[in-house]
């Protein structure tokens, strides 16, 4: 179960577009194939290496706090995902799709809860979360 096959669920449900990676990290696969499919991805971090990082493997990534986040960012977005976010982030995330009025897509790391209002998809079994804020 590749971590790609996310990005191939995020195709199958997600109109071509913008489409915004909430906490990047140093995973870039995701971003990377989304890209490779012709999406728009806006990958954000708090962490400068990380974001860097994304922007030397050509991803447009930007710093941004999940807590205080510059809403202006995430404008024209399609959804927002997250690959294994760190759990005290999960609700920001939540927080910041259902202001946005944008579906949220997380894929936890395995063994991770998830809040139980997500919707839970199986994909090539991938444990997918979605929630649904429009």
């Amino acid at each position: 179960m590749p971590i790609e096959d996310f990005a191939e669920f995020l195709a199958e449900k997600v109109p071509k577009g913008k489409i915004v990676e909430l906490g990047i990290g140093f995973q870039f696969k995701v971003a990377l194939r989304l890209r490779e499919r012709g999406y728009d991805v806006l990958a954000v971090d708090w962490n400068p290496a990380s974001v860097e990082r994304a922007r030397e493997l050509g991803i447009n990534a930007v710093r941004d706090d999940i807590f205080n986040p510059r809403l202006k960012l995430y404008k024209d977005a399609k959804a927002m995902y997250s690959v294994r976010p760190t759990p005290e982030i999960v609700q920001q995330i939540l927080e910041l799709g259902k202001r946005l009025g944008l579906p949220v897509y997380i894929l936890p790391l395995s063994g991770d809860t998830m809040p139980s209002n997500l919707k839970l998809i199986n994909h090539r079994r991938l444990a997918i979360y979605m929630a649904k804020t429009i």
